[in-house]
């Protein structure tokens, strides 16, 4: 079923704005007009509608066919749809305590809802009619794909289990919605208590643009003329980075890994207990060993087995990379006189030393460089060479914050094609990391429905009129999140539920990280990079030195992640009951798999949002990885066309992976796309560590 849907015919009620027509440019949520006290009633009717949608079609008396089953289906749920985007764009981007209160029955409600559709017996048995003789229907490819993703879906939910465990299934997902939603706002709650205000005392090593957002952030939490590290990634990392004080870094870093594990009230270990028990007794309901083997079963992965061998590939080289980095930095602090073993608070603080030592370079020296606006201008421009589009500013849709941009999207013709909503600033409404949803998806059951996509991200604003300057993972990030992004806002397909992002978790990564690529590219960053200051742009000696540092601490990089890949493959692999303490669990993998101690996980379990916020990415982390492996690949036959925005390719690259959604096989699309299957080493390649022995 769809996540969101176009202009439907909505109750009309003179008072709640959800359920009212909305006459705003291009239909656009009207959020000034939304408080939260209009989201119950407007799910109480969006849930009494969609009953009755779904109710009307199990008991058609017609003979089952796609247009009354599978196309009727897909016309379902719409004003749920739509009050369900914005709801949930608010909560994750711009909360306060009435809305959190609300996502806690919602989160309930929602899934006492979906359950006794998705366990609908009547209409899962119209579903699998024609599933067993699509053969003979006479359905185009898009049709074939959705019939099987229609079947697919209900029946690992549970629709073919008798009675008495389809009620349990239906109370397992119950509680997994509240788990869940508890988890994110534990998470929430730790980000918003803890800062580390910092005086002029302690600002040696940290740069005038850290320091400036340091004081922005400050402001934003009621502290004018303070400046404060928070808990948001792009605070801590580059204060890690640069910050010459030992003792603050060492604070700084164990509140920030501490997240969701402090024995308060936002405690997140006994709810992973829980959530990994109530998964595992889903998937043995469903007749898997383990949740790992249901969840992975659709996916390009297919299997645990396959998921272990490709991190494991990974991991030794990088593990041996890292151990020589790290045995590199213990010199560099005998060398500055330090007597003391280098701690996971120091690693970034000397790999910054070692880099600058090595590859003259450091996050510094370019910042002033990638001012935010000239990184989303590059990210446009990509986008306009590559596909055609264009993107102007609209300063009269509504927005559900001041720092909130929208931009038109128009083809290459001029039609239009869709908004782009950008909201990039960290704040403490929003939680953390970076992330694309849509409040509308691109669709064609009932003439064109144009999408409205939203990038968030967590960068640290300017203050005093001073621009927000990225570091080179900010940018990258943007660049990231604008591929998903586009993937939204270039879909093409008819059917919704097969529109945009909605494909394989392990496929969706692919368009967001090749889109990382033309981010680094000599020929985007001499036209945008220019001094936020002077305008002048980066000198090509910086240029150099950059894209050689590029590598730079991959071992790193590639272990912080790739064992927070393994520990959630084992967490949904191994008995639930067999783990027992989360931390002793966290350590006892650790171990097994030789994590250096200086280093680690890339998301600790209490703070592992990803795959305990909600089901998304469970036995699913390792589905960036298997995207790199195709993205590093892909962005080859750009180079071997010998231009990195070929016509030809672009045009392959838009029909095969970015406009197609899920109405293709992921495989065949990247066959299409490409002429053959991606070859693994690509990814080791542009790691640099293909030529570590261990990969061999």
């Amino acid at each position: 079923m769809p996540d969101s849907a176009g202009p439907i015919a909505t109750p009309q009620s003179p008072d709640n704005p959800l359920l009212k027509a909305w006459t705003t440019p291009f239909e656009t949520p009207p959020f000034a007009e939304i408080a939260p006290e209009h989201f119950l009633p407007a799910f109480e009717q969006a849930f009494a509608d969609h009953s009755a949608e779904i109710a009307a079609i199990a008991s058609d008396p017609a003979t089952p066919d796609f247009a009354n089953t599978i196309t009727a289906l897909e016309r379902s749920g719409k004003l749920l749809n739509r009050v369900a985007a914005v709801f949930y764009d608010l909560v994750s981007a711009d909360s306060n305590p009435a809305l959190l209160e609300i996502d806690k029955e919602v989160s309930q409600r929602m899934a006492r809802h979906w359950n006794p559709i998705m366990m609908n017996a009547v209409l899962f048995g119209r579903i699998a009619l024609l599933y067993g003789t699509r053969s003979q229907l006479a359905l185009t490819s898009e049709q074939l794909r959705l019939l099987e993703r229609t079947y697919t879906r209900f029946h690992r939910s549970g629709a073919g289990l008798d009675d008495g465990a389809k009620a349990r299934m239906a109370a397992i997902n119950e509680r997994l919605a509240q788990l869940g939603t508890s988890f994110s706002h534990h998470l929430l709650g730790d980000e918003q208590d803890w800062f580390m205000e910092i005086g002029d005392g302690d600002l040696d090593g940290l740069s005038d643009s850290f320091v400036a957002a340091a004081r922005a952030a400050a402001e934003e939490r009621g502290l004018p003329g303070k400046a404060v590290v928070t808990l948001s990634r792009s605070s801590v990392e580059p204060f890690l980075k640069s910050s010459a004080r030992r003792d603050l870094r060492e604070k700084a870093y164990k509140a920030f890994t501490a997240r969701g594990d402090n024995g308060n009230a936002n405690d997140n270990n006994a709810g992973i207990l829980e959530i990994l028990a109530l998964r595992e007794e889903t998937a043995k309901l469903l007749g898997f060993p383990t949740f790992a083997a249901y969840r992975l079963e659709d996916s390009m992965a297919k299997t645990p087995e396959a998921v272990r061998g490709l991190l494991e590939r990974v991991w030794k080289p990088a593990r041996a990379r890292a151990l020589a980095d790290r045995d590199a930095l213990q010199a560099l602090v005998a060398e500055e006189g330090g007597n003391f073993k280098l701690a996971s608070w120091d690693w970034r603080y000397y790999a910054e030393k070692l880099r600058q030592r090595r590859a003259n370079f450091d996050d510094a020296a370019i910042k002033p460089y990638l001012a935010l606006d000239n990184m989303i201008a590059a990210a446009f421009d990509t986008a306009t060479r590559l596909f055609g589009v264009t993107f102007a500013e609209r300063k009269d849709i509504p927005v559900w914050h001041p720092d909130v941009r929208v931009w038109e999207v128009k083809d290459a013709a001029g039609a239009h094609k869709g908004l782009f909503y950008g909201d990039y600033y960290a704040r403490p409404s929003k939680r953390s990391g970076a992330w694309m949803t849509s409040l509308r998806d691109q669709q064609k059951l009932d003439g064109a429905i144009h999408p409205l996509i939203i990038n968030v991200c967590n960068f640290a604003k300017g203050s005093n009129g001073e621009p927000s300057l990225l570091s080179p993972d900010d940018a990258r990030t943007l660049f990231h999140e604008f591929g998903h992004g586009l993937h939204g806002m270039m879909s093409d397909v008819t059917y919704p539920s097969l529109s945009g992002t909605s494909v394989f978790t392990d496929f969706v990564e692919l368009p967001s990280q090749l889109y990382e690529h033309w981010q680094e590219q000599p020929q985007v960053l001499r036209q945008f990079a220019t001094h936020y200051q002077t305008g002048e742009p980066l000198p090509d000696d910086l240029l150099k030195r950059f894209i050689a540092a590029r590598k730079f601490n991959q071992g790193f990089a590639t272990v912080e992640f790739v064992s927070s890949a393994l520990i959630d493959l084992e967490f949904h692999t191994q008995p639930a009951a067999a783990i027992g303490n989360v931390r002793e669990f966290e350590r006892k993998e650790l171990d097994k798999i030789g994590m250096p101690e200086e280093i680690s996980l890339r998301h600790r379990p209490t703070q592992f949002g990803h795959i305990f916020s909600g089901d998304h990415y469970a036995s699913g982390y390792y589905s960036y990885m298997w995207s790199e492996v195709m993205d590093a690949d892909a962005f080859g036959a750009f180079e071997e066309a010998g231009n990195i925005f070929d016509p030809k390719v672009a045009k392959r690259l838009l029909d095969d992976i970015y406009a197609s959604g899920g109405s293709m096989d992921p495989e065949a699309a990247y066959i299409a796309f490409r002429g053959r299957p991606p070859e693994p080493d690509a990814l080791l390649r542009r790691r640099g560590l293909l030529d570590t022995p261990e990969a061999a």
